[in-house]
């Protein structure tokens, strides 16, 4: 068995390609657009990435537009995506400028939490050991759910 995607339905494509691409780093690979089921898969790969997973070796985020309106609710049952980043701080700091809010601050060094526009929630985790505790993240409260 090997992992190959994940799926999340989004409500908007150019807000979630803001989200995923601008603000996380992750990168299109590819896209179908089928008129027939009125819906558009995206699919796309961690930075660096890119090559692996056009050979279908490396995991991948399908998101998932209906073209037809759809309300999927708050998404809490989905659980969350993890992705693995060389500094979590800098990674935060930079979502943090570009309007996301960081849900779970980075406290220890270690883990943070943000949520997609679609509300899904993802885990953002310390490459190799976690970073020495650090303002303003120490002493920064939670903001809203994960």
């Amino acid at each position: 068995m090997r992992y190959l995607h994940t799926m999340v339905r989004v409500r908007d494509v150019a807000e979630s390609l803001r989200f995923y691409c601008d603000q996380l780093g992750l990168e299109e690979v590819r896209r179908i657009d089928n008129p027939a089921g009125r819906f558009t898969l995206i699919f796309l790969a961690a930075p660096g990435d890119r090559q692996r997973a056009m050979a279908d070796k490396a995991p991948l985020l399908e998101l998932t537009y209906n073209w037809d309106p759809h309300e999927y609710g708050s998404a809490r049952n989905f659980g969350h995506l993890a992705f693995e980043v060389e500094d979590i701080y800098m990674t935060c700091q930079r979502l943090h400028d570009a309007g996301v809010p960081i849900a779970r601050p980075p406290r220890d060094g270690r883990m943070a939490f943000v949520r997609s526009p679609d509300l899904i929630s993802v885990e953002l985790l310390q490459k190799g050991a976690s970073l020495p505790p650090a303002e303003p993240w120490k002493s920064m409260p939670n903001d809203g759910s994960w």
